[in-house]
């Protein structure tokens, strides 16, 4: 799958109009009275084509720009947004901000992150590769995967297969004098397919997302997974009410791991709405795990030198031997709590669970499976129940009983339930089987007891 050649980029001329644009806002800011002022500019590029049964269902080409604004008269504080970069439109947002600001209340943790923590490195993360596919090709290729995952016997139906690339240029300016330039590429296959058997139809999916389309995976292989996964669910049951260990697989897995984000973040922290509230050094998992964030990874999901404020990236745990070792903060909640921030305005970047386990040992997927024993492999969860104030985790979820370390037969139409604090604790192992294509990048989640609610 071929790149877009180099003559033919023009992503770094865009991106020093963007910042030159931004420049001159924070300029005009200044001499309208703000004290402090930031930018904001993107402009992202796209194409998604999706194809159904062989045939062309949509195309979509996209073209975004974003320009947010915010200035600060002192500690009082006023946005702005638009989509048009033309000197008016850019002026009547700069206009707009400043009306906003001096009409608002005065928040005393309301500012720039600090000057002193702004990046001054920013090496290349590898991170744009545009991926030269027209309409044509894109359609066609979805076409590839669809047909691979229809080839299978017991595949009756498809939801469909999709085909995006995007491009996304951005820059973040301050009046501090910082200015970061990024860019980025992310691309995406994807296919769901339905099977059905005397007691009904069955449907699941996969898909691949990459910073180069190189890197994907075969439309083949696409296809035959998404089929194998779909196929796997015949014959889905319920299980009787019971107490058992859950094995989450790596894609549901950075779920568990996503709530505890959430938890630990300065949002949830200063609102005092997390069950973590004040756990900073104290033991939250078992004392063999790390987690640990690294922002400059090549071609990571979630790389980057800066964060949303600027504020330079850098690798830092977030659980050491168990510990909860730091927040994850910007500089507003760090200020709410009288902190520091960690870099992560605007979130999290490329946090990886090591693998390990109770006994030291480092499992792939069926050495994972081994180790459940038996009981639930949950491969889907669905529903909004988990409560990040409690801890409470009650979920509808499918996938698989176990007995023995091999896949007995596919179950459905159940809930697990505990609370995250318990399950957290109650971690027996993380597996080898990495999931690369999110942010949060975990192998399989062994949790040594859960209630499961079935029939």
């Amino acid at each position: 799958m071929s790149v877009t050649p180099l003559s033919s980029d023009r992503s770094q001329q865009d991106l020093d109009r963007l910042a030159n644009l931004a420049e001159e806002v924070i300029r005009r800011a200044r001499a309208a009275g703000a004290s402090q002022a930031e930018v904001a500019a993107s402009i992202d590029t796209g194409l998604n084509v999706n194809v159904r049964l062989g045939e062309v269902e949509t195309v979509e080409h996209t073209r975004d720009r974003g320009f947010g604004l915010t200035v600060y008269f002192g500690q009082r504080k006023g946005s702005a947004s638009t989509a048009d970069l033309n000197p008016d439109s850019l002026q009547a947002t700069l206009d707009q901000a400043c009306a906003i600001a001096r009409f608002t209340e005065e928040d005393p943790a309301a500012g720039l992150a600090d000057a002193a923590r702004m990046a001054t490195a920013f090496p290349d993360l590898d991170l744009w590769h545009p991926w030269a596919i027209d309409t044509a090709q894109a359609i066609a290729l979805g076409q590839q995967i669809e047909d691979a995952g229809r080839a299978h016997a017991g595949i009756s139906n498809s939801d469909g297969a999709s085909v995006q690339m995007g491009e996304s240029l951005s820059v973040y300016a301050n009046s501090h004098g910082f200015v970061g330039r990024e860019r980025g590429t992310r691309h995406s296959l994807s296919v769901s397919l339905i099977a059905g058997d005397d007691d009904g139809m069955q449907r699941d999916y996969w898909y691949d997302s990459v910073r180069s389309a190189d890197d994907f995976m075969s439309a083949k292989t696409l296809g035959d997974k998404a089929a194998q996964r779909t196929l796997a669910r015949i014959g889905a049951r319920q299980l009787t009410t019971r107490q058992s260990p859950v094995l989450f697989a790596p894609e549901i897995a950075r779920g568990l791991i996503g709530h505890l984000i959430g938890a630990v973040s300065g949002g949830a922290l200063y609102r005092r709405a997390s069950f973590l509230l004040d756990h900073a050094g104290k033991a939250v998992m078992p004392s063999w795990m790390q987690i640990v964030e690294r922002p400059l990874l090549k071609r990571g999901q979630g790389s980057g030198a800066f964060d949303a404020e600027g504020v330079a990236t850098a690798d830092s745990a977030l659980i050491e031997g168990g510990v909860l070792a730091r927040y994850v903060l910007g500089s507003y909640s760090a200020r709410k709590l009288g902190l520091q921030s960690t870099g992560n305005a605007g979130g999290i970047h490329n946090l990886m669970v090591e693998a390990g386990a109770v006994d030291q040992g480092r499992d792939d997927f069926a050495g994972m499976l081994r180790r459940l024993g038996t009981g639930l492999l949950v491969t889907e969860v669905m529903g909004q129940g988990v409560n990040t104030i409690t801890g409470d985790y009650s979920r509808g979820a499918a996938g698989f009983w176990v007995e023995n370390g091999q896949i007995a037969y596919p179950v459905e139409e159940i809930t697990i339930a505990a609370n995250l604090r318990d399950m957290y604790a109650g971690i027996q192992a993380v597996g080898t089987d990495v999931d690369p294509r999110s942010h949060i990048l975990t192998g399989s989640i062994l949790v040594d007891r859960m209630t499961i609610a079935g029939e």
